[in-house]
């Protein structure tokens, strides 16, 4: 009995053991093949740019769905659909596997963009103004995540990325959490504008065509908030 037990005990071992191996294995080929990534998205994923998205800590099943989105033009991206077009099946799944296995980073202290005035007209916010706008902008948007907005018809955020903005992983829903606040508004607006995807029929067009800017606005600084 007890060698039967060390003999299972040692089969699981090797078998763990080949999984961490395939992994490393995987997660290197990934490394090599996102090279060509790090100028927009960072050498590991936490893009230094506020217009590009962090990929890092992302769920693998979300980036390999986008890859294939962008590839197969079902995803309006010029700048990416003619590097997803060169990707087969396999380069996609290990550059996924890679970010997927890398930490996203934190943002650092938020601020309101030196030219975030809504009226060029008006004299400059001061840095205390631009400090209240800003913690008044994050407490908007927590409760628009969190509850959404009853009068317009805006969902919660919550429902689908979670309450930390983890996203959903079986759902492929993404995780949004430290993500860029200037990314999610590109990414807001261009699903509100249509530009990002051509199905009127897609949840998150459905969700911001009815979100105003201040509102898109909002959510980006407080999910950018979030560790």
């Amino acid at each position: 009995m007890i060698k039967t037990l060390l003999t299972a005990a040692a089969c699981l071992g090797m078998l763990a053991s080949t999984d961490l191996v395939f992994a490393a294995g995987s997660s290197g080929a990934g490394k090599a093949q996102a090279a060509s990534c790090a100028g927009c998205h960072g050498e590991d994923g936490n893009s230094l740019m506020d217009g590009f998205p962090k990929l890092a800590g992302q769920h693998k099943n979300y980036l390999v769905k986008q890859l294939h989105m962008f590839k197969s033009g079902e995803r309006l991206a010029p700048m990416m659909a003619p590097l997803a077009a060169g990707l087969d099946d396999k380069a996609i799944e290990e550059i996924a596997d890679y970010y997927a296995g890398n930490k996203i980073s934190a943002n650092p202290p938020l601020s309101l963009p030196a030219d975030d005035d809504e009226d060029d007209d008006a004299p400059a916010k001061t840095e205390e103004q631009k400090k209240a706008e800003l913690a008044r902008l994050i407490a908007k948007g927590g409760d628009l995540y969190r509850n959404g907005d009853l009068k317009t018809a805006v969902s919660a955020c919550i429902a689908c990325h979670g309450p930390y903005a983890e996203g959903n992983r079986p759902a492929a829903y993404p995780s949004l959490h430290a993500q860029h606040s200037g990314y999610i508004i590109k990414t807001l607006t261009d699903f509100k504008t249509g530009a990002r995807v051509k199905n009127k029929e897609n949840m998150m067009y459905m969700i911001a065509v009815k979100m105003s800017d201040e509102e898109i606005k909002a959510v980006a600084y407080y999910i950018a908030s979030l560790k």
